[in-house]
């Protein structure tokens, strides 16, 4: 089992900054892809980012590509999220997902993934 837990999450202006991480535990997750997913007030869950067990290949949702970039730290057992620009359509609790997965395709389908953290909120003020 692998247990995830996000931080970083809170209140910003618009235009800020925030780095969400995720945490691990469990199991080393350097074999894992992981992802990361929002989900606002009424809205269906969103892809995000998403990154390669190796870091090597990254992927991001239409909506946020080139203000976030996701990252890892396998020594750590940590994946971030490091969000810029941000908006007040960012505003939604954030969740970061794993699958064990040793290729660089990794989906943008939140059935895809095993595991979830319990998710942090941003909240982006106008």
């Amino acid at each position: 089992q692998v247990q995830l837990v996000e931080s970083g999450g809170g209140l910003v202006q618009t235009g800020g900054s925030l780095r969400l991480s995720c945490a691990a535990s469990g199991r080393t997750i350097s074999t894992y892809a992981m992802g990361w997913f929002r989900q606002a007030p009424g809205k269906e869950r969103e892809f995000v980012a998403s990154i390669s067990w190796n870091g090597d290949s990254t992927y991001y949702g239409d909506s946020v590509k080139g203000r976030f970039a996701v990252y890892r730290v396998n020594v750590k057992n940590t994946a971030y999220l490091q969000m810029n620009s941000l908006k007040p359509d960012d505003t939604a609790v954030y969740y970061c997902a794993a699958k064990s997965q040793l290729s660089q395709v990794v989906l943008a389908t939140a059935s895809w993934y095993d595991y979830w953290g319990q998710g942090t909120q941003v909240t982006v003020s106008s």
